[in-house]
């Protein structure tokens, strides 16, 4: 089960297709997400970014 308080690594380490999702929000963020927020819990990547964590689920769900 996907949760708001898995990090991006765990998330990307078990569904290698999600790393096209956070790579799409790199020019949101002005970096590299998976290199400057792999250890973020997705809660906090979306609080830092301004993004719904609804939406960012539903869109991992999508994929997974």
């Amino acid at each position: 089960m996907i949760t708001k308080e898995m990090t991006i690594l765990d998330l990307v380490s078990e569904y290698p297709e999600t790393e096209a999702i956070f790579s799409r929000y790199d020019s949101v963020a002005g970096q590299c997400v998976l290199c400057a927020n792999l250890l973020d819990t997705l809660d906090a990547f979306c609080s830092a970014y301004n993004l719904e964590i609804e939406e960012l689920l539903k869109e991992i769900m999508r994929v997974i």
